[in-house]
């Protein structure tokens, strides 16, 4: 058998390239409706009145009036509604649905909406915590008694936009009594329960199918729940089908970011060395909780990094503002943490006067070593080996030494970080449960029957692999449609870097026993749950554990020079080992990898949102800037397999890990080209600027 990682074309090329892929604005079976979403002008207020001219024939209003069940989007907290009934939380909260067959038409209604408010002061700042979570490791009491000093840094992260190729999109239609809901999306139960929730009716009534998605990153995680809602309420009251498609500037100015954070860490020194540190993390949620907790948690277990310390003690608050909800985004939660905990290491380190390697060599994480919560890293950890292969591929040591010098404005930096794999704690044993199906036909023909979404990543192609494999079969003789909850059981979300280790490893699992249960032109259905292993045991309440299953690990090397005139950044190189255990496809996930430190380089110098008074100010891709093929610099990349026991051929999580170094990495280096403490980001030539004339070094 050949070596699962030897690369095939993914199995959707053809259809996406030729153009026969259907995105959800694409089709054109039923005479659709459009439908236009109805938001609020303030970032806080009281809805007084609403003033709706006479609609033309054919046309409607729907609002919270026509909910059957609570009005809420069904997430985690009930917080959310579907449409605000009288009180307002941000700029752009929806607050009805027109529809009608003429988009012209829907906008002129639109204009003539007069919708009076009393306005509101609303409150941007960490004020209002909504969420505390407290846990500690170790000693950390006697830690910060008597140090010879405590060292203590800020950093600040700001938003990111996860800017797919296809905006927010959904359509919606009767079958029957049931409503049946097609959409770019990640989550398909997701999507079903929250409708569920807000038509109060049961499974039989709601249908939930994919379609082909143009890009997510975590953006299309929630979000598509509560669009999903709206028009499933107003597929419900018109009864006729209907599309709500934002447009690009609709999609930048109100879906979800990723959650700025303000960061505050604190080291107790003795002979040099660290004893202890304290974590501060406060989220900036928005105006609703949605995810924010699970992200919170994330953030707040990546505390110590690639690093073992023996004490620690770490807070984290959600706060809610009068701002765009925020929530999932690839990484969630681990990318402003690892950037502020890389960040600090090196600053400890200058501070002292010591080598910052040596330093960060001597706490890197090994094998039996406990986590940030208690739990063990039982696997083989071969950062060492990555890091020197990463140092010999950038020549990282020579240039450190070189850029040392003053006024070169060239700098290299070096990020270490791991990945969490799965869902936190028992969160795929006791809120996920996930079930897996493989039914063989007559014709020998095997389908994969899961919910696991393929937006891009490749994971049509891989789990058709990993059971052509397994079954000795062609991959041709694999089926792998788009999921649709009348046929597929729920497998779980599409997130958290558990598609492949967790809904792959299932239907590895199912697949050998179809192999053992295989009788030729006959059907056969086979179904896999999943168990938690045994030796996972997690106090959800108290962090105390393994958070995680695995640990995916990583190093990044990024290169830059800064202009002396403008400030701008050029990244000049990137260098990347990964451990991932073990890739299903190489090219697949070689791809992965470097899209994801595109991403996170631009996270870390380029990508600025802002808003003002509560309103996104960077709305379009002309004002907010992510790099481009012009931005992106010579990249290699190295993936070291080092196999993971439970994985499928040893798989573990890959999607996330290739995003968090980026920024670090980006960020180090221009630190060293300005020889100027880098806090915050992204770095902009605004910031380097300021901090190259009244910044510190």
């Amino acid at each position: 058998m050949a070596d699962i990682s030897v690369s095939v074309n993914k199995v959707d090329n053809d259809e996406k390239v030729s153009g026969r892929a259907l995105y959800v604005n694409d089709f054109l079976d039923k005479d659709y409706l459009y439908a236009k979403t109805i938001r609020s002008k303030h970032a806080k207020a009281v809805i007084k009145s609403i003033t709706k001219p006479k609609l033309p024939k054919g046309y409607y209003y729907v609002d919270y009036h026509d909910i059957p069940g609570k009005n809420f989007v069904k997430i985690i907290t009930e917080d959310m509604p579907v449409f605000v009934e009288s009180e307002i939380n941000y700029y752009g909260e929806p607050i009805m649905l027109v529809v009608g067959p003429d988009n012209n038409v829907i906008k002129k209604i639109e204009a003539e909406i007069v919708v009076e408010y009393d306005i509101l002061e609303p409150l941007f700042e960490y004020k209002n915590s909504v969420i505390h979570y407290h846990f500690t490791k170790g000693d950390i009491k006697k830690a910060f008694d008597n140090p010879d000093k405590i060292i203590g840094y800020d950093y600040d992260t700001g938003y990111q936009e996860q800017l797919y190729i296809e905006p927010q999109g959904i359509l919606g239609y009767n079958e029957g009594d049931k409503v049946t809901l097609v959409g770019s999306i990640q989550c398909p139960y997701y999507v079903k329960n929250a409708v569920m929730s807000i038509l109060d009716t049961g499974e039989d009534d709601v249908r939930v199918i994919q379609s082909v998605v143009g890009g997510a990153f975590g953006g299309k995680e929630e979000f598509p729940s509560l669009t999903a809602c709206q028009l499933a309420v107003a597929v419900h009251k018109i009864k006729q089908p209907i599309k709500l498609i934002y447009d690009r500037e609709e999609d930048m100015e109100v879906t979800t970011k990723r959650h700025p954070s303000k960061i505050r860490l604190e080291a107790a020194i003795k002979n040099n060395e660290i004893v202890g540190i304290k974590s501060i993390v406060g989220l900036d949620a928005g105006a609703y909780i949605g995810l924010s907790g699970v992200v919170l948690s994330r953030a707040l277990i990546a505390s110590s990094g690639a690093y073992t310390i023996d004490s620690l003690e770490v807070d984290g608050d959600v706060f809610i503002t009068n701002t765009v909800p925020n929530g999932a985004f690839r990484g969630f939660g681990a990318p402003q943490m690892l950037f502020a905990i890389e960040m600090f290491i090196h600053h400890i380190a200058k501070d002292l006067k010591l080598d910052p390697l040596e330093m960060r060599l001597k706490y890197l994480a090994k094998q039996k070593d406990q986590t940030s919560t208690q739990g063990m890293f039982r696997d083989p950890i071969i950062m060492n080996d990555m890091i020197t292969k990463a140092m010999d591929m950038s020549n990282y040591k020579e240039k450190i030494e070189q850029y040392q010098k003053k006024d070169v404005y060239k700098g290299i930096g070096m990020s270490w970080f791991l990945h969490g794999c799965g869902f936190t704690g028992s969160g795929e044993s006791k809120h996920i449960n996930a079930v897996v199906k493989l039914k063989k036909d007559v014709e020998n023909k095997v389908h994969i029957l899961i919910a696991a979404v393929d937006m891009g990543q490749g994971v049509k192609t891989t789990m058709k692999k990993i059971v052509s494999n397994v079954l000795d079969i062609p991959i041709d003789d694999v089926i792998y449609n788009n999921p649709d909850t009348d046929f597929v059981p729920d497998s779980g979300p599409t997130v958290a870097s558990r598609t492949i280790m967790i809904v792959g490893g299932l239907v590895a699992r199912a697949a050998l026993e179809l192999k053992n249960k295989w009788v030729a032109d006959t059907e056969l259905i086979v179904t896999e749950r999943y168990v938690q292993p045994k030796y996972i045991k997690w106090d959800e309440e108290h962090f105390i554990g393994d958070a995680y299953p695995a640990y995916s690990w990583g190093v990044n090397i990024v290169e830059v020079e800064v202009s002396k005139v403008t400030y701008q950044v050029n990244v000049v190189g990137s260098w990347s080992v990964y451990d991932v255990g073990k890739a299903i496809d190489e090219r697949i996930i070689i791809g992965q990898a470097d899209g994801g430190q595109l991403q996170g380089i631009g996270y870390g110098y380029l990508e600025l949102m802002r808003h003002k008074d509560g309103r996104i100010e960077h709305k379009n891709v002309t004002d907010y800037i992510i790099p481009t093929s012009v931005d992106t610099p010579p990249m290699e990349t190295v993936l070291m397999d080092n196999p993971y026991p439970l994985g499928p051929y040893g798989a573990k999580g890959a999607g996330e890990l290739t995003l968090v170094g980026g920024a670090p990495a980006v960020a180090l280096a221009i630190e060293q080209a300005i020889n100027r403490k880098v806090n915050s980001i992204p770095m902009t030539p605004e910031k380097i600027m300021e901090l190259v004339h009244y910044g510190k070094d």
